[in-house]
Formats: C-alpha cells, sequence, structure tokens
C-alpha cells in the first residue's frame, strides 16, 4: 500500500499533518514531535480544521477531563456528517461517548478484560502462538506480520467473541479499511474511499447482527452472548450492540498486531537489548512498556471541545477538534530521561500507550498479555532474529502506528538453547 499523503483540500478530520504526508515521516515522526514540543506545542492545522497538542502534561489534561474534551466526534463544528454515519454503529461504542453511558456500555463487558479472567486463559492463548509459529518457524524466514502478528490476536477475539477465527480474511479486510487513510482526497477518490468505508461498516455490521440474534435464541459462553443478553435485557440499544461487536473485532486485532511488529521493529534495530530479553536478563513485561511509549501503536486521538477552553494561551473554541498526539507526549524530556533512547528495562514508565482516564484501554490487560506470550513463543523458537528486505511501509491510517510487513530472519528452534523466562 501507498503511504499517507496530504494534499488537495479535501476533508477529513483522520488525514495526517503535512508534515508526516511522506512515508519516511510516518514511519519516524519523532523528529518532527520533538520540533513541535518546543516551538508550537499546541497549534491549529488549517488542512485538517483541529488543534494538534505535544506535550505530556497537556496531553495528560485533556485525556483526563472528557466533560471538556469529549469523545463524540458527533460534537465536532467541522465535522458535517451524512445521515446515514450519524447512525453507524461505529459511532456507538466507548470510543465515542462519555460520562454515564461510556460506563454503562464499559460495564457489559469488562469483567471478560480483567486481568484475572484473562489469565485464566493464558494456556489457551499460548497454545495458539504455538501452532502458527510452529507452521511458520522451520525456513528461517517469516513475514512477522502475515505469519504471526496479525492471525495471532485475531484468532484470540475471534474466540472470546465466539466468531470462526477462519473468517479472519474478512476480519482483516473490514478492520484494514476502517482504519484506514485516504491517500487521495480529490473529490471523486475521497468519495470512493466514503463508500468503502461505509460498505465495510454495513457488512461488518450484517455480520454482527446475524451472529447476535444466532446468541439471542441460543446462548453460549463468549462476548457476543454476553452482548446479546445485555440487548435483551435493554442494558443495550441494537446500534450499540452492534457497535460493541464491531470496536471489539477491530480494536482487539489492530493494536496488538501493531504492537507485536512494533516491538520487534525495536529490538532487531538493537541486537543487544533483544538478547537480554530473550534470554530473561530483562523482563519482557518492562521490554513491552518500553515499546509502547516508544513505538505507540496509537500515535493520536481525537476529541472535541465541549466549551471554549484556552491551552497554552491558545483560544480552543467549543465544537474544535483537539488531537492529543501520544507518540509525542511519550518522549517529552520533561516526563522522560533519555526519550529518544530505547531502553527495556526503564522505570517508571508512565506512558500514554493504552490512553489515560475513563478512556483507557479496556483491552490493555488482553493486549498485554498476548504481546508477552507471542514474544516468548519467538524467542523459544528463534535466535538472531533480524530484520531482512525491501523498505519498510507504514500501514495506512493517521492515527494506527505499525508496518504492513515485517519479513525476519532467524536461527530456527533446533539451533537454539531454551532461553529463560
Amino acid at each position: 500500500m501507498s503511504a499517507p499523503t496530504d494534499e488537495g483540500d479535501g476533508q477529513s478530520l483522520e488525514r495526517v499533518p503535512r508534515a508526516l504526508s511522506t512515508r519516511e515521516a510516518w514511519l519516524d515522526p519523532f523528529d518532527w514531535y520533538a520540533e513541535m514540543r518546543e516551538d508550537r506545542p499546541v497549534r491549529y492545522d488549517d488542512d485538517r480544521r483541529c488543534w494538534d497538542v505535544f506535550r505530556y502534561d497537556d496531553v495528560d489534561r485533556i485525556l483526563d477531563d472528557p466533560e471538556t474534551f469529549s469523545s463524540d466526534p458527533r460534537l465536532a463544528s467541522a465535522i458535517d456528517l451524512p445521515p446515514e454515519e450519524e447512525q453507524s454503529p461505529i459511532l456507538e461504542t466507548m470510543l465515542t461517548t462519555d460520562g454515564d453511558r461510556h460506563d454503562r456500555l464499559r460495564g457489559v463487558v469488562e469483567d471478560w478484560f480483567r486481568p484475572r479472567a484473562i489469565a485464566e486463559r493464558a494456556g489457551r492463548f499460548e497454545a495458539i502462538a504455538a501452532d502458527l509459529l510452529d507452521d511458520a518457524i522451520d525456513g528461517g524466514r517469516m513475514d512477522l506480520v502475515d505469519d504471526f502478528a496479525y492471525p495471532f490476536p485475531v484468532i484470540v477475539i475471534a474466540e472470546l467473541l465466539g466468531v470462526p477465527s477462519e473468517d479472519r480474511p474478512q476480519f482483516r479486510r473490514w478492520s484494514e479499511t476502517l482504519v484506514e487513510t485516504p491517500t487521495d482526497t480529490s473529490d471523486d477518490a475521497m468519495e470512493a474511499f466514503q463508500r468503502r468505508q461505509q460498505q465495510a461498516s454495513e457488512e461488518l455490521a450484517d455480520y454482527f447482527e446475524a451472529k447476535l440474534d444466532a446468541r439471542a435464541r441460543e446462548p453460549r459462553d463468549d462476548l457476543i452472548s454476553v452482548i446479546a443478553e445485555a440487548a435483551g435485557a435493554d442494558r443495550l440499544t441494537g446500534e450499540e450492540a452492534l457497535g460493541f461487536c464491531m470496536l471489539l473485532l477491530v480494536a482487539g486485532n489492530i493494536t496488538t498486531t501493531n504492537l507485536v511488529g512494533n516491538a520487534m521493529r525495536c529490538l532487531t534495530a538493537h541486537p543487544e537489548a533483544m538478547e537480554r530479553v530473550r534470554t530473561g536478563d530483562v523482563a519482557m513485561e518492562s521490554t513491552i512498556e518500553e515499546v509502547l511509549r516508544y513505538r505507540s501503536p496509537v500515535q493520536a486521538l481525537a476529541r472535541v471541545a465541549t466549551r471554549d477552553v484556552e491551552l497554552r494561551g491558545m483560544d480552543i473554541e467549543e465544537g474544535d477538534t483537539v488531537v492529543p498526539w501520544l507518540g509525542a507526549a511519550n518522549r517529552d524530556p520533561s516526563v522522560f530521561e533519555s526519550p529518544e533512547q530505547f531502553r527495556v528495562d526503564r522505570a517508571p514508565n508512565p506512558h500514554f500507550g493504552f490512553g489515560r482516564g475513563t478512556h483507557y484501554c479496556l483491552g490493555a490487560p488482553l493486549a498485554r498479555m498476548e504481546a508477552r506470550i507471542g514474544l516468548r513463543a519467538l524467542f523459544d523458537r528463534a535466535a538472531d532474529i533480524r530484520r531482512v528486505g525491501e523498505q519498510l511501509q507504514p500501514v495506512r491510517s493517521a492515527f494506527i502506528y505499525g508496518v504492513e510487513e515485517f519479513p525476519i530472519e532467524f536461527r530456527p528452534q533446533h539451533d537454539v538453547e531454551s532461553p529463560a523466562h
């Protein structure tokens, strides 16, 4: 896929800033972040019609104040949603609501994602990782994304939801379309892009509507049954139930895929650190936290000001969209010592990799466990892992951060001493 661009005058609040419109800039946006933190920590982008915010304290303020900085995109004065998009299930989720409604939605499935509940399923997750890697490892070369980092979390979330993991090619197409950023912003291209996203949203909604109907008749021990039961008890509307399923599928695989991919991008660039992690000299847990800081799978979020507010002397008006750049805050030198260094034993590490406040990522315990299990399974089977192949291509999204492919070579299991855990 081509890199994101930001040309023309088509309107999309998910477009990247012009400074990040090349492949190289979006693969490594951190020099631009540093420049903005220093010179323009709060700035208005006329092209994207939104405010960008780069410093840690300001990002923290925004994420911790949902009454002033709402997650509901329908409040934005710069957006004029067509009637069919105003009713989209994508807008009926925890990500786009605040206050009591957000808490009500989150409460439906929160118990399933608590660390203790996730830990009870660790054995099954380990088996999934082992099966995938055993199929891919013998040749001494694999594409980490296609062969492992994508299918692993998709199979996990599919099992939790209660849908066939063999549908994962469809899941990937829907997920990638829904988080895609337009590469051509001419009128015709934007119209085609919006049609693709609308079609993907409708197909995914139809898919889950059928599953919800089936579970309402015959419940099982899965998340779709939990959601269907809540809808049947009037704890959820039909749109909210569909939105829940769609959110869990998309968020449940996109974030972890890029966390695993970004982890190997970091570690192959720092082979000494990778060997310390592989042998158990450094904890996998602290390594994952540093990846979440250093190359967070989510680099930015969007909020809408619900009232006029001042931020570092800039007057933000009610209805203005505000974009807190998590990736910039995660390298703020006022909070992190030597933030441009990748330190697998960094502590403390108060990063924004999973957000903060009431919208802190529900799936954070699951993503952390998947990354830990996945990387340990890989290190159990391979040593001397190194990146190979052509230049990297970034994921085509203005907020999801990762690479589309990551070819690696390694010495397979039979040549490797088993690492410590």
